[in-house]
Parts: C-alpha cells; structure tokens; sequence
C-alpha cells in the first residue's frame, strides 16, 4: 500500500513586476497543469507596459492549476498558478531516479524580481501528483498525461510486471503513475497503456484545433483594428462627395474610440501626474554644432578595432562601435549635471525636501513599435564615451525587440529626449516624473550663422531644459543649458573637464 502523503498547495500571485505597474497581460504559459516546475523555473511570460517579462515561481512542485488564459489582463497580486508541494507523512519509499530528479528544491529561492521576494519557503518537501480535479483554468493536456480519471499512487513502485508495457509506455511518453490499472489489485495493462495513448491524442488534436482558432481570432482582431478607422474613412469620402455636389453634409461625422491601456496608458498617466504636480518651465538656445559633428567624424575615423590590443574581447567590440551624436550629447550632459547638481535631484513634498543624488541614471527618450519607453544608463558619470555609447545601443536594441526589464526602465535621474530624429526643431517636453529636468535635443540642420565675424553656412542645433523651478531658479537652468551649448560648439570646454 502506498504511503499517505501530507499535500500543501500553495498559490503563486502575480507578483509587483517594477515601479507603477498595475497589470500585466499573459503573453505566453510555459508550463502546464500537472507539469512538474523546479524552484526559480519561469512558468508565464506576461507583458506589462514597460516590457515583456518571464515570471519565475518561487516554489518548487507539481502545478495543479492555472488562472487566466494567453491574452488575460491580471492585476498584480491576483493568483497566476497553484503549485502543490507535499511529504511522506510515514516511512520513505524507495525513488526511480527520474523521479528523484523531478524532487522540488528545499528552501526559498532568494531570486528577486523587481518588486517581491520569494521569502521563506515551506520546509523541505517533495513532489506528488495532483489528483485530476477540474481547476479554475484547465489547460490543454499534456502530451504524455494519461486518461483523466482519479489517482490515489503516491511514490510506491507502479504496478507493471510486462516489460512490454513499460516499453510502450515510455515510446509515448505515458506517466505511468498517473494511470489507474484495470489488472486484478490495481495492474496496469497493454490497453490501459493504449486508452492513455488514445487520449492523449485526441487531447492533442483538439489543442491544435484551439491554437488554429486562436491563431484565425488574433488575425482577425488585428484586421479588426486595421480597420477600427474605416468608418472615419468612410464618412470623410461620403461628406467629400456632398460638399464636391453643392450640398452641406447631412449627418455628424463619425468617431472610433480607443482604450487607453499597456503603454499608452502609462505614459498618459505619468504625463498627466508631471504636468499636475511639477511647476516647470523651459529655456532653450540655438548652439553651433560644426564642431561637434567633426569631432565624432574624427573620433570615428580613428576607430580600429584591429588595434586594439591587451583587452578584453568585449572592450575591443565596444571600442569599435562608432559613437552616435546621442552618446556625445549624454556626454555632455553628465559633465553638465557635475557642474549643476541641483538639476539631478527630485522633490519629495511630503517630507518637503529636495533629494539629491550622486549618481546620474541617464535616461533617454526612445521610440518602439510599442510606443515610447526611457530605458536608463545607470552610473553615467562613472563610464567613458565609448561605455555610454555601447550601453545606449544595448538599451536601444533591447527597446525595440521589447526584451528590456523593469530595472532597466525605472530609477532614472535625468532624461535626455533627443526629437530631432523626428525632423522638429525644438519642444517643450514635459518632465519624466518624479525627475526635476529634461535636456530636449533638436534636428541639426545647416543655417547662415556669424561664424569668426563672418556670415558661413553652418550646422545648428536648438537645444531646450525643461526643469521643475522648486529644485532651482532660472540662473542654475540657464548656467546649465549654456554650459551644454558652450560644449557643442567647441568639444574642448568638455575636455577641461574630464
């Protein structure tokens, strides 16, 4: 008789994946319910609206339930999985090997997400099978499971005496111990072996037949929103062809709406909260950049990875990347923040204080197929040109294949919005909250300017600081932006200074 087990089932909720996240959206499961997951093991990969995330379950066990199907918002802190964890309540049996290595770990993982912790965990206690009840969110079976009928095994030796039966079981990945025998005292058959081969089967056509329903509804929900403005289109051609007629339109035009959610409701929430509680105001000046631009062409031309000698591999990569306008204007902008700490700082009006900090987080303004996110160069005034360069392509390329985490978009200091590569001018940006400043960067473009007491055609950048005015007044803002601009147009000033 198999031993009595003592099952705890313990609930994994979504935990608080980074700073100001209310939601997360399942992207993808990565396990199913029977699935046996180790300490720390991802077990969903959710989307929220900074990036998309792998989620690790901090408890190590057999998973009997999932809550929420692939494209299901959950908030944080509602249940994700159950994992049921147990041990022996008497004598020990004997393990097969395969089934001692499925063993769940002893103790808490201590692996941190931003946000939560694993915390202590349950003491040291092995895997057992659940039992197959109907849960919240059943899951497609697994290949492998057999037919869904009650089991009562524990970890005992699986009543199979024919090799053949063993044999056939493992060509088909059936779990023995998951079957229920139709011998005399439990005995597991060939056909009991066959009855889960055809369950699982037909378990895995009608999975196909879900992820082919599922695949026709997402093309037509993105047909659906592909179209959501084809009845604004629509409207403006019919009122065209009446006022083209001599007539007034004879009905009010059409409107579509669309939610506000993911990172577009995030941004709207951040803006709308810096626009409510941050006193800003903005200064600018147009800058000479002729100097600038042949530096980083010198700077550039000199780049030879092939020279690079007594480094290591990743220093001779970074060192032949060439350096972007952005790095040299983060550059800049760090050298400036020494210069002005007051700018990298935040406000704090409960304890009505000023914080400031040591360290400039640089974050800067990058636009995605998701929308626009800040990712953030941590420790900026401790790296080199070349290390702020390589970093801002890492951040970049990461951004756009949506693969950054939390950590690297929160905790920044100073942001540094370069909208020049959208053609414009100049903004008014409005302040990353709870940041005290913005650096605004502008398209460079040739324009007559008095160079050396003469008329020349040279390359001109408009620059603009919007900053919070409780941090400081308008001389620190105006010290700062001229000392930027003074850089720009002659790169030696920053030399002095590094």
């Amino acid at each position: 008789m198999a031993p009595a087990f003592d099952v705890n089932s313990l609930e994994f909720k979504l935990p608080d994946l980074g700073e100001g996240l209310t939601e997360a959206e399942i992207v993808r499961w990565l396990v199913q319910v029977g699935d046996v997951v180790a300490v720390d093991q991802p077990v969903v990969e959710v989307e929220t609206a900074k990036a998309m995330v792998e989620v690790p379950c901090p408890y190590g066990g057999v998973v009997t339930a999932r809550f929420g199907e692939e494209g299901t918002e959950l908030p944080v802190g509602s249940p994700l999985l159950t994992v049921a964890v147990g041990a022996p309540a008497e004598t020990r049996v004997p393990e097969e090997p395969a089934e001692r290595a499925l063993q769940a770990a002893e103790e808490s993982s201590g692996n941190v997400l931003v946000g939560y912790g694993t915390g202590a965990a349950p003491a040291r206690r092995r895997r057992v099978r659940p039992t197959r009840a109907a849960s919240p969110a059943p899951a497609a079976a697994s290949v492998g499971r057999g037919p869904q009928r009650p089991s009562t095994r524990g970890d005992g030796p699986v009543p199979v005496i024919s090799p053949l039966v063993r044999k056939l079981a493992r060509e088909h990945g059936v779990e023995l111990r998951a079957l229920t025998g139709s011998g005399p005292d439990g005995l597991i058959m060939r056909a009991d072996v066959e009855a889960a081969i055809e369950a699982v089967a037909r378990a895995a056509s009608a999975a196909a037949a879900g992820v082919a329903a599922e695949v026709r509804e997402g093309v037509a929900l993105k047909a659906a929103v592909h179209e959501a403005d084809e009845p604004i289109r629509a409207d403006r051609a019919a009122a065209r062809r009446q006022v083209e007629a001599g007539q007034e339109p004879t009905r009010a035009g059409a409107e579509t709406r669309h939610p506000l959610t993911g990172i577009r409701g995030l941004v709207a929430d951040k803006m709308a909260r810096s626009r409510r509680e941050i006193p800003e105001a903005t200064c600018w000046v147009d800058a000479d950049a002729t100097e600038l631009l042949a530096v980083r062409a010198a700077m550039n031309g000199a780049t030879n990875p092939a020279t690079t000698t007594a480094v290591s591999g990743r220093t001779a990569e970074r060192d032949g990347q060439k350096v972007s306008l952005l790095a040299l204007f983060a550059r800049i902008t760090v050298a400036a923040l020494d210069r002005f700490p007051e700018l990298n700082s935040s406000v704090d009006m409960e304890a009505r204080e000023v914080r400031r900090f040591a360290d400039v987080h640089l974050g800067f303004a990058a636009q995605t197929d998701r929308g626009l996110v800040v990712p953030v160069v941590r420790h900026a005034q401790a790296r080199t040109t070349a290390s702020i360069n390589a970093e801002l392509i890492r951040l970049t390329e990461a951004g756009r294949s949506g693969t950054l985490t939390p950590g690297e978009l929160t905790g920044g200091t100073f942001t540094l919005n370069n909208y020049g590569v959208f053609g414009v001018d100049g903004s008014t940006p409005i302040i990353n909250h709870p940041e005290a400043a913005m650096l605004g960067v502008g398209r460079i473009v040739p324009k007559p300017w008095v160079h050396q007491g003469e008329l020349a055609v040279r390359h001109v950048v408009q620059l603009s600081l919007t900053f919070d005015h409780r941090v400081c007044d308008g001389g620190t803002a105006g010290g700062f932006l001229r000392y930027v601009a003074d850089c720009v147009e002659q790169p030696a000033v920053l030399l002095r200074s590094v």
